[in-house]
């Protein structure tokens, strides 16, 4: 557990420097340049995955309650949701127009979708950990940004088709990976 916990803080630490930190941030950039500190942060990030990947598969499994079956359907059609959300800051379907920050909000219900169907204690730790992180992440945004957000040019039928077509590969994809870990997210196994 003690490994998850510190890829969570340090993933806690790389994504929100930027937001909480911004002139200790602008420093690092002046000093050492901006493409070497985002390389930093990307370090971070890649070694607070590894860490949280490791940390959650290490971890002793402590049920804290057993979630019904029937939640395994409301978790795809959240994780179809999140992946619709989180990838559409590439399209021009009109998502980007009402979702200020698509890809917080796609961790947040992907987070939130985990969380109905794992209930052991390492993954409260690390879909709660994550889903906490979304929700600062996007308050901190929101005030460093202010109230106006300068919208997204209007949307398109073409984008709409390829938002919705990337939505159904991605989430196979997601799917097909899961089966290869070991880890159904149809009903009948874990997620």
């Amino acid at each position: 557990m003690t490994l998850l916990i510190l890829g969570l803080v340090l993933w806690w630490a790389t994504h929100l420097f930027k937001i909480l930190a911004p002139g200790p941030r602008a420093a690092l950039d002046a000093r050492i340049g901006a493409g070497p500190a985002k390389g930093a942060m990307a370090l971070g990030s890649l070694a607070a995955i590894a860490l949280m990947v490791i940390g959650y598969q290490r971890a002793d499994f402590v049920n804290l309650w057993f979630p019904p079956a029937f939640m395994i359907h409301i978790n795809n059609l959240l994780m179809l949701i999140a992946v619709f959300v989180f990838i559409a800051k590439d399209f021009r379907s009109g998502v980007r127009l009402r979702v200020r920050h698509p890809q917080l909000s796609g961790v947040k219900i992907w987070a939130f979708a985990h969380l109905l169907v794992n209930g052991d204690l390492a993954s409260v730790v690390l879909f709660g950990g994550l889903l906490a992180w979304a929700v600062v992440a996007m308050i901190g945004s929101n005030r460093r940004d202010g109230p106006d957000w300068v919208r997204p040019a209007p949307a398109t039928a073409k984008g709409w088709a390829f938002h919705v077509i990337a939505t159904v590969v991605v989430f196979a994809i997601i799917a097909m990976l899961h089966l290869w870990a070991g880890l159904s997210p149809l009903p009948g196994g874990g997620a």
